[in-house]
């Protein structure tokens, strides 16, 4: 057991990667990386503290290591579905926001628009934590890069490749490449690349960050491969034009794809995989795959966030 660090953000929200500095995440990176050691064993430092759960959208790892990460820091979890609250519709988000700051000590909040945790935060006294919107999902790339540095080391001049739907998960590396240091390429079919605004911004602060469109020349020699799906929930009603053969044609990881990448490189899909759409089943199960060894890391990863954001 170790003396626990000096929280870094207490008090903050956490909506994007870049709610943290380099130096601040630096720290909840290695405080993970303690956390799974088992460092912190025994200790409970949010004794007594309440995160409030907001789901719009289901979600097996999120729910789950979210509520596991509290209780194992000596915390509760209150689990709100929309069925229940009603964001935006039985009461204001405002509301929402009002009433629960009275309560608890933090609140997560897994939305489909980005600007209800914009609001959420904006009336609440209380830290905000994006457990994922249409925009980012920042929680899920902490996770990322604990997976990544557990592998490598140094994620410095690392080259990461992310092939598919320009979503939430692409902005969410884009604005990670700031923090960690990574030569990150994106490579979406034309029509489908990501926040043009979050791209610009990252550039303004230094990443390296390349856009393309050809998957091929993308994956080649990459020592990280992602990947995520290519219809996310809220987009049901592109779903049929979205899984259309010409628009994400090369883009479908495979064992053959993974042949071509680094070959001390890894796989990484954040999970639920869409089996015969973005990824195979034999992708995910290959030597080269820390798919689980990611989804794992999610509880590890929110333990640090919630530490230094509450602790």
């Amino acid at each position: 057991m170790v003396k626990p660090p000096k929280p870094v953000a207490k008090g903050r929200d956490f909506l994007s990667n870049l709610d943290l500095s380099p130096a601040e995440y630096r720290a909840v990176l290695d405080t993970a990386h303690a956390m799974k050691r088992g460092e912190f064993r025994g200790l409970k430092p949010l004794e007594g503290q309440t995160l409030a759960m907001i789901f719009e959208k289901p979600s097996l790892r999120t729910r789950t290591t979210f509520e596991v990460a509290m209780n194992q820091l000596g915390g509760h979890a209150i689990h709100l579905t929309n069925a229940e609250i009603g964001l935006g519709t039985r009461e204001p988000v405002r509301d929402i926001a009002l009433n629960l700051e009275r309560w608890v000590d933090a609140i997560m909040a897994r939305v489909y628009l980005h600007s209800t945790l914009e609001e959420l935060a904006r009336y609440s006294s209380k830290p905000v934590i994006n457990g994922l919107s249409d925009l980012l999902h920042p929680v899920q790339l902490l996770a990322d890069y604990q997976t990544i540095e557990e592998h490598f080391g140094s994620t410095k001049g690392l080259r990461v490749t992310y092939i598919g739907d320009g979503n939430n998960m692409a902005n969410a590396h884009i604005q990670c490449a700031v923090l960690s240091g990574v030569k990150l390429t994106v490579a979406t079919p034309r029509g489908y690349e990501p926040n043009a605004v979050i791209y610009m911004e990252a550039l303004r602060l230094g990443a390296d960050v390349t856009l393309t469109h050809d998957p091929v020349a993308a994956v080649e020699g990459a020592q990280v491969l992602y990947t995520d799906v290519w219809v996310s929930m809220g987009q049901e009603a592109e779903a049929s034009q979205r899984r259309k053969v010409k628009d994400f044609a090369g883009f479908q990881v495979t064992p053959e794809t993974l042949e071509r990448i680094d070959p001390d490189g890894i796989f990484l899909h954040c999970l639920p995989a869409h089996y015969g759409e973005e990824v195979v089943e034999e992708a995910t199960l290959h030597k080269k795959s820390r798919v689980f060894d990611q989804a794992e890391n999610r509880l590890h990863a929110q333990k640090a966030l919630l530490y230094h954001l509450l602790g």
